[in-house]
């Protein structure tokens, strides 16, 4: 009997987990992340981490003048197109410095992406939904945009020792336990 309880319950779970959202837990980066070829031509960055939030979403049913939405946004962190010159990146420390640099990337990505599952699970939406889901995402999306330029100008690329220092307190703080779980 507990066994199909079980069963029932992660069946219940699923289904609430793929007409939600498609969310991916949070992850720390590896060397193993980047696999892309590294672009030298300019010669100031070491490295580069390519995150994309996937968004759509479908009309699941109409009620009393408002619409239930069902939403798809996810995140996905392409290791193809994400490199990094591993020929300058010849010391433990130095690629060290380089993830954690690189992590606050992927940060930025996982919280616009957690943002916007906050924000469409306590938004109704009326006759206007397509126009007011669109823009939670565009206006989300401009705001980590600005951040992830702030994060690169403010830490001069992982340069700036103390400011890098402070945007890994503001993660800290931002992702709480996952931040916590995988550091």
């Amino acid at each position: 009997m507990r066994s199909c309880f079980t069963w029932l319950i992660c069946v219940a779970a699923l289904c609430l987990f793929f007409t939600v959202a498609d969310a991916q837990p949070y992850r720390k980066l590896t060397i193993d992340d980047y696999r892309g070829v590294p672009y030298t031509e300019n010669g100031a960055s070491i490295a580069y981490t390519n995150c994309s939030i996937e968004y759509s979403f479908a009309v699941a049913k109409r009620e009393k003048g408002y619409y239930i939405l069902n939403f798809n946004i996810r995140l996905t962190m392409d290791n193809h197109k994400s490199w990094m010159d591993k020929n300058r990146v010849n010391a433990v420390n130095m690629l060290a410095e380089v993830l954690k640099h690189e992590q606050g990337h992927y940060n930025l990505a996982y919280l616009e992406q957690q943002e916007l599952l906050r924000t469409v699970s306590k938004t109704v939406f009326y006759g206007d939904y397509q126009n007011a889901a669109n823009n939670i995402f565009y206006r989300i999306d401009a705001k980590y945009q600005k951040l992830n330029l702030a994060y690169d100008e403010e830490t001069q690329h992982m340069t700036n020792v103390g400011q890098q220092h402070s945007w890994d307190l503001y993660f800290k703080n931002q992702l709480g336990t996952e931040y916590f779980a995988n550091n």
